[in-house]
């Protein structure tokens, strides 16, 4: 068990007892998030300095749950969306979020020190403790960042301290966690190893809820043991180490030591393929205990997806087990893809026509145009590419680890463009998965848009507010006519209107005048969008 600081007589909260906290609670102002959540932390903290009967920390633990729970949902959506890695201020209000989970955390394991043998409250104690270590990692996690090692230590041991109890099979019902289901301090445990797991899927919210739902239904297809059994052809187990400060890793990763316990896949791997085999056969996911939350295709593709992740031999990601690799640069945004495909840095045209009429005197005179600022300026200007280390690279897929913690921050939905060293190949793609390494090294899963892109320069007037004029930075997708994919212009979010007209000039050719189309997809800083001649 992990050891806590020793009460303090001189703390003074501002309850004792249930009672006193559901007054305090009455009065607290809950209109600004911030210093609600400060003195949460404040009189919590004060709390668990001072030394109480055990029945009463519990009572008013048991008191506080609602507020808290309220007040960490709110302020955890001021998180939501934000660029990785986080800044500073942002990465504050992370640690914030943390820290009131471990104050809750902090009480309970208060009342489970004290707690004996056949205590009526012991598996619940032990189910809320491993519960609030969870949350602060989901919340890491959540936010796109790799909870540290003290919090996985902290998390491992508490797992330890509740095998040493023999209550870690014994169900608890909780209605702040999975809508009041019976579930087990095991389940929970691997329930949360699982997911952490699955952090590199890109899940949406609600795919990584229904996930962690059936999770909860699958308990009795989970066993944590110190000793694993590997046959060929089955679902290889998955090691953690009670005393380390690491998250579920492959069984070749397992070190020698009485520390260490396996999840044993083959039966969850079981369990996963007879529900999508039933799922194909046309029976509903209501049939096979799926729930109503997704319709049976999307039910297939998670469970098809969860498998592969968990239950089917591969390599660890690079963001858990640095290895050497082969190595990308990256550009991320319009501009900077622009400055390096055009190898020169955008510069907003002012007068169009004086532009067009220096570029087709300077394809006459020199049969190409000019690049007048050199390829050197685009570092000079802040251009320079990113070295990132292959995981995957496909025609259709990347995944990505930065070499270097700092560099440009981004997020979903971002356009990002790679290319090899010392070639100018580049292939254009949007960011569907952020995660912060430990480290602090950003990895990314990229979807990879067809086509080689060219830099174009455009030009248009707008008609409203809401649009942008003049000129701007953009990339054209050229049409690949044997895969029957039209050509697309990428265009900043704000120059995209249905049947706007816009001109635009490759280096090497004159002006095109188009009409703009329909939206090809929609992204974070880009609209994707087809276009025609403009009559």
């Amino acid at each position: 068990m992990l050891p806590l600081e020793p009460t303090d007589d001189l703390a003074n909260p501002a309850f004792k007892d249930a009672a006193a906290c559901k007054k305090w609670l009455s009065q607290l102002q809950l209109t600004n998030l911030n210093l609600a959540q400060g003195n949460l932390r404040k009189q919590l903290d004060e709390l668990n300095r001072c030394p109480l009967r055990s029945t009463d920390r519990f009572q008013i633990l048991e008191t506080l749950r609602e507020t808290v729970a309220l007040v960490q949902t709110d302020f955890a959506k001021k998180l939501v969306g934000k660029k990785l890695p986080l800044a500073t201020e942002e990465f504050a209000l992370l640690l914030g979020l943390a820290s009131l989970w471990q104050s809750m955390l902090t009480g309970y394991l208060r009342c489970l020190q004290t707690a004996a043998a056949g205590d009526k409250h012991l598996a619940q104690l032990c189910q809320r403790s491993l519960l609030y270590g969870s949350l602060q990692i989901e919340d890491f996690t959540r936010a796109g960042c790799e909870p540290g090692g003290k919090i996985w230590q902290q998390f491992h041991a508490i797992y330890a301290h509740v095998e040493s109890l023999g209550v870690q099979a014994d169900a608890v019902r909780d209605e702040r966690f999975q809508s009041g289901l019976a579930v087990n301090c095991r389940t929970l445990y691997a329930r949360t190893l699982l997911m952490h797991r699955a952090r590199l899927l890109g899940l949406t919210r609600h795919q990584w809820q229904v996930a962690e739902r059936w999770l909860c239904l699958w308990g009795d297809a989970i066993t944590i043991e110190p000793h694993c059994s590997i046959s060929k052809g089955d679902a290889p187990p998955l090691a953690v180490d009670l005393a380390g400060t690491q998250a579920l890793q492959s069984v070749q990763h397992a070190r020698t030591a009485d520390s260490m316990r396996y999840l044993a896949m083959v039966p969850l791997s079981k369990l996963i393929r007879v529900k999508t085999i039933l799922l194909q056969q046309g029976n509903t996911p209501q049939q096979v205990e799926l729930g109503s939350e997704l319709p049976g295709k999307d039910c297939i593709e998670l469970l098809n997806r969860l498998h592969a992740w968990w239950c089917e031999q591969r390599e660890e990601s690079l963001a858990d087990v640095p290895r050497p690799s082969g190595s990308l640069y990256m550009c991320v945004g319009l501009e900077q893809i622009y400055a390096h495909i055009a190898q020169k840095p955008f510069k907003p045209v002012k007068d169009a026509s004086k532009s067009n009429h220096d570029t087709q005197r300077q394809i006459e005179t020199f049969g190409r145009v000019l690049n007048g600022t050199g390829s050197h300026e685009a570092g000079n200007l802040g251009f320079l590419p990113e070295e990132w280390l292959i995981e995957e690279d496909s025609l259709v897929r990347g995944r990505l680890l930065r070499l270097l913690a700092a560099g440009e921050r981004f997020g979903i939905n971002h356009i990002v463009s790679v290319f090899p060293p010392n070639s100018a190949g580049h292939k254009l793609g949007i960011v569907d998965l952020v995660h912060v390494t430990q480290r602090g090294q950003p990895y990314i899963s990229v979807r990879y848009l067809p086509g080689l892109p060219q830099a174009v320069v455009v030009n248009g007037k707008a008609d409203n507010e809401r649009l942008q004029s003049g000129s701007t930075a953009a990339l054209l997708l050229p049409a690949l006519e044997k895969l029957r994919i039209p050509a697309s212009l990428i265009l900043p979010r704000d120059w995209f209107q249905v049947g706007r007209t816009l001109e635009f000039s490759l280096p090497d050719q004159g002006k095109q005048k188009v009409a703009l189309g329909f939206s090809v997809e929609k992204g974070a800083d880009y609209w994707r969008v087809s276009f025609k001649p403009a009559a």
